[in-house]
């Protein structure tokens, strides 16, 4: 018996049940690839100038594309607080980090 092998058994209507459940949506699910691939650079360190000259754009697209992201992400909220005390690049790692597992994992 699988049992007896220290295997785990799950009846199939739990399984059924859990992948069934309604799941909270993501926002980090709603970013494009090209929005995936600015945060990671965010999140790997990376100051706006560089991601520009990574991604062969200007700044200030750079600038913009980090706004939209900050605002899908719910970031920008944040900063409803104490502007002083808010790093939205900090924010955008921290997403990035509880998305990912870490820095480097992938888009």
């Amino acid at each position: 018996m699988a049992i007896d092998r220290g295997q785990v058994v799950l009846d199939p209507s739990i399984i059924s049940r859990l992948m069934g459940r309604h799941r909270a949506a993501n926002p980090l699910d709603s970013l494009t690839p090209h929005e995936r691939r600015v945060r990671s650079l965010v999140a790997e360190g990376r100051s706006n100038r560089r991601i520009a000259q990574e991604l062969r754009v200007k700044i200030s697209t750079v600038e913009r594309q980090f706004t939209v992201i900050a605002e899908t992400l719910g970031l920008t909220d944040a900063t409803d607080l104490d502007p002083r005390s808010v790093n939205l690049r900090v924010l955008a790692t921290l997403a990035y980090l509880r998305g990912t597992g870490r820095p480097g994992a992938g888009p």
